[in-house]
């Protein structure tokens, strides 16, 4: 015997039930602009749960229309199935920013979570599809955010984008992993995004945006040599060997540097001198290395190799970390015509072993 199943209880019923609530809505848009204009935000819940409430009589609904309230998601529940989440706009537009990716607030048992939405810009509308089907993006104020778009298309939602549906997406004990996965394959070189999760050791930005020339000076000296690390170019020529650093620091660290060249290069060559033997006119990056070296080394056996991986593009290991920073560090300095003087590579893998 085959038994049919259907997984969302009364289907049916609750899509004519929506049907027909935005069609009442849109009646009262017509009819009564100026007050349901003012229904801004929280005061057009209530509104919407009631009218739900008088069309549900008679459905397997009555009685069960629920208004949350807070800061629960969504706004509105039916049966402790079904879900409205309600959005209004002021613009003559069908875009706005929706709910936390992580819905840490959704209410219990909901399974099935519908989006209506209320332009109340002349002329006033309403529309209602189904969650999933209008976020197309995902951007960011406090946290990652969807971005719901009512015109949207099918198939070009975010979770078209990702090959992953939305009820996959949101059971994931880490929902944000493959966003920012799928948004880190899209960067052009020297782009960053300044929204991460919270694997592989990356730190989390700070709240308070600071200036680099306010911050004490052993934090500037360690901020550097976390740079000297994960950024290798720097000790290069290329035009853009700076771009990687700034992003760094606005993301990462929340600080921002208007001077970012001269945190590397400030005050010209120099006379240097390492063990017995004197290097003259050494470009100032190199000083810094060197008289920094001792910690930086100390630095990179506390980061991960996953870590560095991703700063230096290339996989590396606990065992040969340290050796291909070396690596790297080197190959850029050769094209610094003032440093061909120096052997890099020899320089730093001596200090090793002193």
């Amino acid at each position: 015997m085959i038994i049919s199943v259907n997984s969302d209880p009364n289907r049916n019923e609750f899509d004519l039930l929506l049907s027909s609530t935005i069609t009442e809505l849109n009646v009262h848009a017509k009819n009564s602009s100026k007050k349901v204009a003012t229904l801004l935000g929280r005061n057009l819940e209530p509104f919407v749960k009631d009218i739900m409430s008088e069309i549900a009589v008679g459905t397997p609904f009555e009685n069960s229309i629920e208004l949350i309230g807070g800061q629960k998601f969504p706004d509105i529940v039916a049966n402790k199935y079904y879900g409205i989440e309600v959005k209004t706009t002021t613009q003559n537009h069908w875009k706005t920013t929706g709910n936390s990716v992580l819905e840490s607030t959704r209410v219990n048992d909901v399974e099935r979570i519908f989006m209506l939405f209320a332009k109340l810009a002349s002329p006033i509308e309403f529309r209602c599809r189904p969650y999933e089907e209008v976020l197309s993006e995902v951007v960011v104020t406090h946290s990652p955010r969807y971005l719901i778009d009512m015109n949207l298309e099918k198939g070009k939602t975010i979770f078209d984008k990702i090959k992953m549906p939305y009820d996959t997406l949101r059971k994931k004990e880490n929902p944000i992993k493959p966003l920012v996965n799928y948004y880190k394959s899209k960067l052009k070189a020297g782009e960053e995004l300044w929204w991460m999760d919270s694997e592989n050791g990356n730190d989390s930005s700070n709240i308070v945006i600071r200036i680099w020339n306010n911050l004490p000076q052993n934090e500037k000296q360690e901020l550097k040599n976390s740079s000297m690390i994960f950024f290798p170019e720097l000790f290069g020529n290329r035009s853009d060997k700076f771009n990687r650093v700034a992003i760094w620091l606005a993301t990462r660290k929340s600080i921002v540097c208007p001077n970012i060249r001269d945190l590397f290069t400030a005050g010209g060559k120099v006379d240097i001198i390492i063990g017995t033997k004197k290097y003259d006119r050494v470009p100032r990056i190199f000083l810094n290395l060197f008289q920094n070296l001792p910690q930086i080394l100390e630095n990179i056996v506390k980061i991960s190799p996953i870590e560095l991986s991703e700063y230096w593009e290339i996989k590396t290991s606990e065992k040969n970390k340290i050796f291909d920073w070396i690596d790297l560090v080197s190959e850029s300095a050769k094209s610094i015509r003032d440093a061909q003087h120096l052997n890099i590579k020899e320089i730093l893998t001596e200090q090793i072993y002193l």
